[in-house]
């Protein structure tokens, strides 16, 4: 029996653990082709390039396998190969991960993992995102074997049972699993924020003002959004998340068509 082809991309670069401990997993029973950035485009979001040609670049992966990396960001990756550079016309599944740290709550919106996999979705092919709880202590030495198992299971279970409409996607976030522990599998919603962002501010060695973004985890207030992916999450469970790409607020569509003095066509005061 002829293997699906799985197409596997991610954020963090053709040499991420994290991509080659999910293909590996993924080998055991599908093709898979990998097209993954050269370098790390974390919080990349949708970035999608038009503005200069791209490149594709045949590698040899550590299992001695071919993969492709690509000059372009997550979203490049999976439109160059769905576009016309994979052999076959459609992959059965796009993968996209395993992401060293969770994307939970408002945060999904910056995350190149995720937008890798809304690509895929939007090209009509079904799609997971997955993501993995990194230890800043632990970064180098993370172990993701449990969230590639656990991956193959889904994408072997969406091969069998096709349930995902059109325009969605599977949002997974696997925590720290401790050895021996056994976690549940939550269907969840979309969290609130995940991160308290802030800036520093500082000197170059020539005196200029350089401002650097960062963030902390907001742990303590994540239990507190029961049946949310960052409350399964620090509750040690991995969590799955529909999400659709249409983000209409349909319930403010609603009440905002039955207002009769909506200023469609107002004119200004």
């Amino acid at each position: 029996m002829e293997k699906p082809v799985l197409l596997l991309t991610n954020d963090d670069g053709i040499d991420a653990p994290g991509l080659l401990t999910l293909k590996q997993e993924l080998d055991r029973f599908a093709r898979v082709e990998v097209y993954a950035p050269e370098k790390n485009w974390s919080a990349a979001s949708r970035t999608m390039t038009f503005h200069k040609p791209l490149r594709i670049t045949e590698v040899v992966l550590p299992d001695e396998r071919i993969g492709h990396t690509t000059s372009g960001s997550p979203t490049d990756c999976v439109a160059l190969a769905l576009l016309g550079t994979l052999r076959e016309s459609k992959p059965a599944l796009v993968i996209s991960g395993i992401n060293a740290g969770l994307n939970v709550g408002q945060d999904i919106s910056y995350s190149g993992t995720v937008a890798a996999a809304m690509e895929g979705v939007r090209n009509g092919v079904p799609t997971i995102a997955v993501s993995q709880h990194v230890s800043p202590e632990r970064a180098d030495g993370t172990d993701y074997a449990a969230a590639a198992r656990f991956t193959a299971k889904l994408a072997l279970f969406l091969l069998r049972r096709p349930v995902l409409p059109r325009g969605t996607l599977l949002n997974v976030n696997v925590p720290t699993i401790p050895e021996g522990a056994d976690p549940q599998v939550i269907l969840t919603r979309q969290g609130g924020e995940a991160h308290n962002n802030y800036l520093v501010r500082g000197l170059d060695p020539r005196g200029r003002a350089y401002y650097w973004i960062a963030g902390d985890r907001l742990e303590d207030d994540l239990p507190q959004q029961p049946n949310t992916d960052t409350w399964a999450v620090a509750q040690g469970n991995i969590s799955v998340t529909p999400i659709h790409l249409d983000m209409t607020d349909t319930a403010l569509l609603a009440q905002l068509q039955d207002l009769p003095d909506f200023p469609l066509c107002a004119d200004p005061a």
